[in-house]
């Protein structure tokens, strides 16, 4: 095993209204199983910029930052070497992992949910405690559990685009699969953020025949068109006047498949009213505290709508979005996403700028 660095730094998140400080800690052996990374790019997702502005809770003090590239530095020897595609991995590889590891015996795992698995562990979501400390991806290391999957990353692809793979993308491969077969099928997707325009892309090369994109912000809608949209749809605008809208670009039939990427209430009801007879509901945003929807069980029982919930992903979706982003990352414009990159040292002005400007993503560099 390779020796390992003395010590590291890291940003420490103490709660929302707080700095976030710098501190350095040192770094400990590993244990069986565990792999050590230098953390080479990290990209400030939705669900850090919640965290930090008081909408979701964490165990704090912690490190945020789940949506992170590293080069490996260390492997414990008990650990299998390879990644989830079966290549060998060795330090120096550079590699991105799930934003969970658990029980791969555990019930939910074995149900193919193992990001709901007993004794999970999640990234960027755990309490510092000494001697871990190092679990997420604002800090120059990161330690990986056992049972953590692991991609190798090509070195051609730009780790500002293959840092949104373990959160992000593989989040919409999920739920492109909770979703079913999108051959030829008329798609809405309401939430234009970096879920939105990945899951537009990925429902294109999944083969769906016509894609419609809903927000509230005109940038975020023409970018929208450029990830593979077909119509862009205001939210501003009254629900009545957008639904007559939506039905004479489907011709009265309704939409097949609605993904809801915004948590919004009101898109999550828009886009019930706007499914079709089997039509399907994917909900992936509301991931923080909302109002209770209302939704007329007469229709989803007689249109025969199905609504679905994805949280996470599973390893396959993690494989999906890989092949997904290693074909098509150059395909579509994600090297645009990152609006703005900064270093470690300077974690708080990057996450002014990200809540005061809401782009897409802020990357923070680490080497």
């Amino acid at each position: 095993m390779s020796p390992l660095p003395d010590s590291g730094k890291l940003a420490l998140f103490h709660g929302p209204g707080t700095a976030l400080e710098i501190k350095s800690y040192p770094v400990s052996p590993l244990e069986r199983g565990e792999l050590l990374v230098k953390n080479v790019y990290t990209t400030l997702c939705g669900s850090d910029l919640h965290t930090y502005c008081g909408l979701r809770n964490e165990p704090c003090p912690t490190v945020l930052g789940h949506e992170i590239v590293g080069r490996i530095v260390a492997i414990h020897p008990d650990h299998s070497a390879t990644d989830l595609t079966g290549q060998p991995i060795w330090p120096g590889d550079l590699i991105t992992w799930t934003v969970f590891a658990s029980d791969p015996q555990s019930i939910n795992a074995q149900r193919g949910i193992p990001q709901k698995g007993d004794q999970l562990f999640k990234y960027g979501h755990v309490r510092v405690q000494e001697p871990e400390v190092f679990h997420g991806g604002l800090a120059e290391y990161c330690v990986l559990k056992p049972h953590t999957g692991i991609i190798r990353l090509p070195e051609t692809m730009p780790v500002a685009i293959a840092a949104t793979l373990n959160c992000s993308v593989a989040t919409v491969a999920g739920a492109l699969r909770m979703a079913g077969d999108l051959t030829n099928k008329t798609i809405l997707i309401t939430g234009m953020g970096h879920l939105g325009i990945t899951c537009a892309a990925m429902c294109r090369e999944a083969g769906a025949s016509w894609i419609a994109a809903a927000d509230i912000t005109d940038q975020r809608l023409q970018q929208a068109q450029r990830f593979g949209a077909d119509a862009l749809f205001d939210m501003k605008i009254p629900a009545a006047d957008l639904h007559t809208a939506l039905q004479q670009h489907t011709n009265g039939r309704g939409v097949d498949v609605v993904f809801d990427m915004s948590g919004s209430p009101d898109a999550m009801e828009f886009g019930l009213h706007a499914l079709g007879i089997g039509g399907v509901a994917v909900w992936v945003g509301a991931v923080f505290n909302t109002r209770r929807l209302q939704i007329d069980p007469e229709q989803i029982i007689r249109k025969l709508i199905t609504i679905k919930g994805i949280h996470n992903y599973n390893f396959t979706d993690f494989r999906y979005a890989y092949d997904f982003l290693q074909q098509h990352w150059s395909t579509y414009p994600f090297s645009e996403v990152v609006e703005k990159e900064f270093p470690l040292e300077v974690v708080n002005e990057a996450f002014t700028y990200a809540v005061s400007r809401k782009p897409l993503r802020v990357g923070i560099r680490l080497e």
